[in-house]
């Protein structure tokens, strides 16, 4: 029994992420999206309002795509304590 429930617990955390796209309702409504390769070979795609930074979505040459988003609309990307900035990663995706 132990199995099966271990087996169907990696299955539905499997599937939710399988679902997961961008932050569900994070990128703001009308936002103007500019994207803009870097010398390292990221791709970053900022997303403005009213000529407002509101969030990022960095796509490292290595590694994950991670979102930084601005929280309180001041225009500068948001941290939290202690001087970190929330990052929010993609990990799986199927095509």
């Amino acid at each position: 029994m132990n199995r099966f429930a271990a087996a169907l617990a990696t299955a539905l955390l499997l599937g939710a992420c399988a679902t997961y796209d961008e932050p569900a309702g994070q990128i703001p409504e009308g936002a103007v999206e500019t994207i803009r390769t870097e010398a390292n070979g990221d791709v970053v795609t900022e997303y403005r309002v009213d000529g407002r930074l509101r969030a990022l979505r960095v796509e490292p040459s290595r590694g994950a795509t991670y979102y930084l988003f601005d929280r309180n609309g001041d225009g500068v990307v948001d941290s939290e304590r202690d001087g970190v900035s929330p990052v929010y990663f993609k990990l799986f995706e199927w095509n």
